[in-house]
């Protein structure tokens, strides 16, 4: 079990990241590539990815395997993330001595291919191999799917938007899921071994992940920045519906039969707009006057399109309008007479 200790100090400074991270997304798919649990959630995405990623999957399982320790290196907690060449260049600045020891952990649990000690050594040319095979792993394998993945972690943000409004940051803490405990001031996290995590006035960033899996993950060097990545809520066949998708937006359907064509309708655009800052099928059905069955056909298609996405709370279904869907707003209100 991992224990973080909390402060006043640090509940005060407790953050969501604004969104996916690069590099934690291509850490943690790696390892649930190898891994044979999770098949309801990643078996389609599994068999998809193992015919396509290229030797830069393989370089990459060496440093990151399914299960144990995996280095802190790959994941800097500092430096631009906003895109995957910033978070590639943070790290391959990351200073000789943190290679060396992350490395160093590393060796003690499992064997190393020859090239990792020039890794150690921060030779510049072995860590633009690194740097190559994460852009290439990513192209690969995350990107075909990378809209969904931004999806599905906005849902996860505005669920914990509503979490920290109706009950602080306590709250926010209390709510994170079943593999969190909140026991002020300790946060209980279901974690592989033992661990203690104090804050000391640091704060904390939580990270949520589509690719975590099965349970959260933190640094091991407790004198970074403190991070928490936890799982998030993924949609029954979001691989497939992630292709489908893709394929309408590129034309595909040559005979208009795809999703996108039975997006018509006046409640299917409110369900659209309402769903922006999330909101639940009651809190729809509520606002727009329909019947609870009927705005679940509704968001049934705008989410077989791609333009919303829905995630599972206390049993109830909340549905967040995906990027794609805030572009079609946007054209939409672009086009309208003024």
């Amino acid at each position: 079990m991992l224990r973080v200790y909390f402060t006043s100090e640090d509940l005060a400074r407790v953050r969501v990241a604004p969104g996916p991270d690069f590099l934690w997304e291509v850490s943690n798919s790696v390892q649930t590539l190898q891994r044979r649990d999770g098949t309801a959630e990643f078996g389609e995405w599994r068999r998809w990815a193992r015919e396509r990623v290229s030797d830069s999957g393989r370089l990459l399982s060496c440093l990151l395997p399914p299960v144990g320790y995996s280095p802190d290196f790959l994941t800097p907690t500092s430096g631009d993330h906003a895109t995957l060449r910033a978070a590639v260049d943070t790290l391959m600045r990351t200073p000789r001595t943190r290679l060396r020891d992350d490395l160093a952990l590393l060796v003690d649990s499992r064997r190393l291919p020859g090239w990792t000690r020039s890794l150690a050594d921060g030779d510049g040319d072995t860590l633009r191999r690194l740097g190559r095979a994460v852009h290439a792993y990513h192209l690969e394998a995350l990107a075909p799917f990378w809209q969904r993945v931004r999806a599905h972690i906005d849902a996860d943000r505005a669920v914990r938007l509503h979490s920290l409004l109706d009950g602080g940051v306590e709250g926010l803490l209390a709510g994170l899921g079943p593999k969190f405990r909140w026991r002020p001031p300790v946060l209980e996290v279901a974690y592989p071994v033992g661990q203690r995590l104090h804050l000391r006035g640091r704060g904390i960033t939580l990270q949520p992940s589509f690719f975590c899996w099965p349970t959260p993950i933190t640094l091991a060097d407790p004198r970074l920045p403190p991070v928490l990545v936890y799982p998030i809520h993924h949609a029954d066949g979001w691989a497939r519906h992630a292709r489908d998708a893709r394929d309408a937006r590129d034309g595909r359907y040559a005979d208009g039969s795809g999703p996108l064509a039975s997006l018509l309708g006046h409640t299917r655009a409110a369900i659209l707009r309402a769903a922006v800052t999330g909101c639940s099928t009651v809190e729809v059905a509520r606002r727009l006057d329909v019947t609870h069955p009927a705005v679940s056909q509704h968001v049934k298609v705008l989410r077989a399109a791609g333009l919303v996405t829905t995630v599972r709370r206390a049993g109830r279904s909340f549905h967040v309008t995906t990027a794609e869907g805030r572009a079609l707003m946007r054209a939409a209100d672009a086009a309208a007479p003024e």
